[in-house]
């Protein structure tokens, strides 16, 4: 080897050598594990590379994605309803919708809508990226729609899609709105948007809705009614005046002052004008063609339980539901039973309208009826009576909330002493044995000290010493204020809600005792079906299935969980009977020569100043709830009194509902059944029991008694001709003879008529 080769290796050596320092050195400052896949520059790298794909991937939807023929008119048919045996109910009629130019709504009227939506879409490019994006992270994570739409997104999924929300509808949506955005002008999506929108009572577009709300044409609709009608749309179930409750009432208020305020700041509207600006009622709706008598109000119900699923299912808001149920192709089948149902309607007509002569008397135009009747074994809506015609009337009395359910309260308050085990203020257990003192407007205590609610009985009758049980027969107000307070008032009111009433808006204050809340029959059935089915929640259903296009929403069983033990719900149940046997539904239920001795609980009630009277009923197999509500026949229909209609002095609810109730529920009983109860108290079960006027009256608001009751019980049969065998009742029959006739006593209807409660709202006057 040449000196000159002998270099070069040893120039190769060193090279070789001084890497392999080098790395050494390397290898001792190198992150180890984990760390080296997670460097800043692979993230930023990998978070560039999803940002490129995701444009990509973009560019290429918007490429192939072309905008669709849009017509939602021929995309929309007729929903079918059927009854529970299969024959037709309704068929819906065609859309109602009259498309009109923008150039006929007055400016300011388009304003408003774009004001309520979207006050920067003269400005946008049809897209809300923030928005969107959120409304795609909800949709993903199964939240639904949370906001987010300009009006031209609202406009493409009206016209050119659905309501449905998934990721890829709503990625479409995106893509045509930017093409729509390039390819029509403002005014053309404006007028778009404005023609294809739901705004409920069934009218699709502006000029539909202007006729259905303010019997205008769209051209000739006032600033303020466009406002209206603009945030109508946010929900238009919810805010139809007509149907809304006093909440909702306040919402779409401050929704329309939301949007005038808009076109304020945005300078549309002088500031001064809007400030002179009243709030428009809208005109009273008018049923849709087809919907006459009962018909509109088992279709309303029967869409609204169909919205509550699509809500459920899909996350979506109630009008987004309205628009997939209104003309969209269903067929619904109902809970109702035909036979039932015509039934229902014969008892109301026999036992009431018959009776009331408006030309006689002008209280009689303000009488209305509501009625539900609700199978307790499955949950089913099997007879429903909304009010005298869907066409004269269009508000449902069978699903209003607006009236005081009164002392057909009252067994919750007994339910959920039962339930908790609850005592009186003196330490002894409240059952239905356990005396009170009844006096009227005594005041309710709470460990001795008087809480600021004193309610009187009706036509202020002092009762002295009195058992629950007969308390319960005479629906005695002073009792059931003190055991709610015995038991406690948020207890009461969370076993209300635990039973299946609404309480999210109510407070837990003595006053409910005396059902001073609002409450429908509907909701009532509920309640007392929950208490016939042992303590199992029932919630009443009308829906019995939906379809469409090969879609089946699914429907939850009625009847869930136990919510109040059997033995509680069975404690209650037993008590009740004593009001048709011996209490103030005697005349209408116990003595009907229809009931052959069929077992009955149930319960009167009549609200402060005679505005509503109940009688909620059970057997084994059927509960109903009958409602009358006073409302002025005249716009804007206040709640009035019903003193002397049909000619009389007062209606209670042992009258006119209680007999509603027997008629119907008589004239379909196909068998006598007996309450297969699980307790060991009340009046199917043990005698009622009344301190004779010889014992001392009760220095504490309750006391135990001091011994056995001796008095006999009512018995839970309707009286016959001949003597009965045996006493019906789940303990050995007595040596004594069952009392087969009334007591000389004649039964006492009671009111919430009541002093104002320091603590909550007071009853309506």
């Amino acid at each position: 080897m040449g000196r000159a080769e002998e270099r070069r290796a040893r120039q190769r050596g060193g090279r070789r050598a001084a890497p392999g320092r080098r790395r050494s050195s390397r290898a001792a400052n190198r992150p180890g594990g984990i760390r080296r896949f997670f460097t800043w520059k692979k993230i930023l790298g990998t978070f560039l590379g999803l940002c490129l794909l995701g444009i990509g991937s973009f560019i290429v939807l918007y490429l192939v994605v072309d905008v669709p023929k849009g017509n939602p008119a021929a995309q929309r048919q007729s929903n079918v309803y059927k009854l529970s045996d299969g024959s037709m109910l309704a068929r819906d009629g065609e859309i109602n919708r009259e498309i009109v130019d923008l150039a006929k709504v007055p400016e300011p009227v388009q304003k408003t809508f774009v004001a309520a939506e979207n006050k920067s879409f003269y400005q946008d490019s049809g897209v809300d990226l923030k928005g969107t994006a959120r409304g795609l992270l909800n949709t993903v994570m199964g939240r639904g729609k949370q906001g987010g739409s300009t009006i031209t997104q609202q406009y493409v999924k009206n016209y050119y899609l659905s309501q449905e929300q998934t990721v890829t509808r709503k990625l479409k949506e995106v893509v045509i709105s930017l093409k729509v955005d390039r390819q029509l002008s403002k005014d053309d999506i404006l007028a778009g948007y404005i023609n294809t929108s739901y705004y409920g009572r069934g009218a699709y577009g502006i000029q539909a809705a202007a006729q259905a709300y303010y019997r205008v044409d769209a051209e000739d609709l006032s600033v303020e009614q466009g406002a209206y009608l603009a945030a109508l749309l946010q929900a238009p179930s919810q805010y139809d005046w007509a149907v809304a409750s006093d909440t909702s009432k306040t919402l779409v208020k401050n929704r329309w002052n939301y949007v005038l305020d808009n076109m304020v700041e945005e300078e549309w509207l002088d500031s001064a004008e809007r400030a002179s600006m009243e709030f428009p009622v809208p005109e009273e709706p008018k049923g849709a063609p087809g919907m006459e008598g009962q018909k509109g109000y088992l279709v309303a119900l029967a869409n609204r339980q169909l919205e509550d699923r699509l809500m459920a299912e899909e996350g979506i808001t109630r009008s987004e539901a309205a628009a997939q149920v209104e003309g969209q192709g269903w067929t619904i089948t109902l809970n109702i039973d035909p036979k039932k149902q015509a039934a229902l309607e014969k008892a109301v007509k026999s036992e009431l309208t018959s009776k009331l002569d408006p030309k006689e008397r002008d209280v009689d135009a303000d009488v209305q009826a509501g009625a539900v009747s609700v199978d307790p074994r499955t949950g089913k809506v099997v007879a429903l009576y909304g009010g005298r015609d869907y066409f004269k009337h269009y508000l449902s009395n069978a699903t209003r909330r607006d009236y005081q359910p009164a002392s057909t309260f009252k067994p919750v308050i007994l339910a959920a002493a039962f339930e908790e085990g609850a005592e009186t203020q003196d330490g002894d257990p409240i059952t239905a044995s356990t005396v009170y003192d009844g006096d009227s407007r005594r005041p309710a205590e709470d460990n001795g000290t008087a809480v600021g609610f004193a309610p009187p009985n009706e036509d202020d009758v002092d009762y002295g010493d009195i058992s629950v049980q007969t308390a319960m027969n005479k629906s005695v107000n002073s009792v059931f204020a003190q055991m709610g307070i015995d038991v406690g008032m948020q207890t009461v009111m969370d076993t209300a809600e635990k039973l299946g009433m609404d309480t999210e808006d109510m407070q837990a204050v003595p006053a409910q005792t005396l059902g001073s809340m609002g409450a429908s029959p509907l909701e009532m059935a509920g309640i007392y079906a929950t208490l016939a089915n042992h303590g199992k929640q029932v919630t009443p259903t009308i829906l019995k299935s939906a379809e469409k296009q090969g879609r089946t929403v699914q429907i939850p069983d009625p009847i869930g969980d136990q919510v109040i033990s059997r033995n509680a719900a069975d404690g209650v149940t037993s008590v009740l009977t004593g009001v048709v046997d011996d209490g103030t539904a005697r005349r209408s239920v116990r003595e009907n020569p229809m009931r052959d001795g069929q077992q009955v609980a149930g319960k009167t009630g009549t609200s402060d100043n005679n505005k509503s009277a109940w009688f909620t009923g059970f057997t084994p197999n059927l509960v109903t709830s009958v409602g009358l509500f006073g409302e002025d026949d005249k716009a804007p229909h206040p709640q009035v009194p019903m003193y002397e209609a049909a000619g009389e002095d007062r209606i209670n609810g042992g009258g006119f509902p209680a007999q509603i109730w027997a008629a119907y529920t008589f004239g379909v009983m196909t068998e006598v059944t007996d309450f297969d109860l699980d307790t060991d108290q009340g009046a199917a079960v043990e005698p009622t029991w009344t301190p004779t006027q010889s014992e001392s009256p009760s220095q504490s608001p309750s006391q135990s008694p001091s011994e056995e009751p001796t008095t006999q019980a009512p018995t839970t049969r309707a009286p016959t001709t001949q003597p009965p065998t045996q006493t019906p009742t789940t303990q050995p029959p007595t040596t004594q003879p069952p009392t087969s006739t009334p007591t000389t006593t004649p039964p006492v209807e009671e009111t919430t008529e009541a002093p104002l409660d320091p603590g909550g709202p007071g009853p309506q006057q």
